[in-house]
């Protein structure tokens, strides 16, 4: 990955520090994009990342990013969206204003950045990675907007990946189960939230936002996944398909 570009939405949370993290051991150049916060300036200290301010549910900071990343040095080999939320309640306690939140940052912002970087990449290839999570796979109770969404996302993964492969841009996404991130927390560090949401994973543990990253910078080197695409790969310690208890 040494001195290969990549822009990542979504960057000061738990995954996208993990992956900055990742890549920057990888001596990648960073471009690294969150709303303001103490947490989006420390990627720059921490991992020499260049910082950009962005609310990634407007198109058209999205799409600016882009196409001024693409255009500065080094070019853009790859993106990766990880934007999300997590809502945990049943449908009919749904209000629709937290429906359009969560669609907004969980499917729209795919698809903006799906939107925008195949623009950017149609001459010389690339890759995009989306996030997805492993409720789509399996039904959990309470995760009726949440699973809507991220099935949004696969259903995108999918048709963009067919859309675009003869232009040699690779769009793919992982799907986590629970992962010890600032977003998760409440469940987390809630010993009896913790202990169920552990159970229902194969492996009997929560995710680490390094495990996750690890998949993603995989999935965006050309050099070691240039043959994968259109693919929703399960980062999930078996939630999303298996049951070993």
């Amino acid at each position: 990955m040494s001195q290969k570009s990549y822009l990542i939405l979504g960057a000061s949370g738990g995954i996208g520090r993990a992956l900055c993290a990742q890549l920057s051991t990888a001596g990648a150049r960073i471009v690294a994009a969150a709303p303001p916060s103490d947490r989006l300036d420390r990627l720059a200290t921490d991992f020499g990342a260049e910082t950009h301010a962005l609310d990634a549910t407007n198109y058209e900071a999205v799409q600016a990013l882009i196409q001024t990343t693409a255009r500065g040095t080094g070019g853009l080999q790859g993106i990766a969206n990880c934007v999300g939320s997590v809502l945990l309640k049943p449908a009919h306690l749904t209000s629709l204003e937290e429906f359009e939140a969560v669609l907004s940052l969980n499917l729209r912002t795919a698809f903006y950045v799906v939107k925008a970087a195949t623009r950017a990449l149609m001459s010389q290839g690339g890759s995009i990675v989306l996030c997805s999570s492993a409720v789509v796979r399996t039904g959990l109770p309470n995760h009726a907007a949440i699973a809507a969404a991220k099935g949004g996302v696969e259903g995108l993964v999918r048709a963009a990946a067919a859309s675009y492969a003869r232009r040699k841009i690779r769009i793919n996404a992982v799907a986590p189960g629970l992962v010890a991130t600032p977003a998760t927390a409440r469940i987390v560090e809630n010993e009896a939230s913790r202990t169920q949401s552990e159970a229902l994973h194969a492996l009997g543990r929560i995710g680490q936002p390094a495990e996750v990253a690890r998949a993603i910078a995989w999935l965006l080197d050309d050099d070691q996944s240039g043959w994968v695409t259109g693919q929703v790969w399960g980062i999930d310690g078996g939630l999303g398909s298996l049951h070993a208890r």
